[in-house]
């Protein structure tokens, strides 16, 4: 039985940092993966955790949590990245776990509450409830936007 109400859904992977639970639109998603031999760049911005050689490409590597201003990641613990890709430049999103992909009507997300943190309001497309968990739909395009975040700092 077909349905003629048409219901607008988007897939995203969702991952936590710093305990919150976050959503990138998964077309926008090129893999998944554990970060190994991370170099450090000198002078980078403290958001640029380094680059990374992933199978012939130079990644890119953005702290999430140092990006959206959280505490940092105890030094033993074990992260995953998000590889994403933009403009032609390879990045990798560094997460603490990546979840599922979750199927969300585009009609049940609600902009960003008044009391979400400046932070991640300012990197947020939205948000979705689901039960139990406050799922922060993040925007891209304002992540890697980090000329703004070194001039908001």
């Amino acid at each position: 039985m077909m349905r003629n109400d048409a219901v607008s859904t988007r897939d995203y992977v969702t991952a936590t940092v710093g305990g919150q639970l976050f959503g990138l639109p998964i077309l926008q998603v090129q893999d998944v993966f554990v970060p190994e031999r991370v170099t450090p760049v000198p002078l980078a911005p403290p958001e640029i955790a380094g680059v990374l050689n992933l199978r012939g490409r130079i990644v890119t590597m953005i702290d999430l949590r140092q990006r959206l201003g959280l505490e940092r990641r105890d030094p033993g613990a074990r992260s995953m990245a998000i590889g994403v890709e933009t403009g032609g430049e390879s990045y990798g999103l560094l997460i603490d776990a990546v979840g599922e992909v979750l199927a969300l009507d585009d009609d049940a997300r609600e902009d960003n509450p008044v009391n979400l943190d400046r932070k991640l309001a300012a990197v947020s497309a939205g948000i979705h409830r689901l039960d139990g968990a406050l799922l922060v739909t993040l925007d891209l395009d304002k992540i890697l936007d980090l000329d703004h975040a070194v001039a908001a700092a």
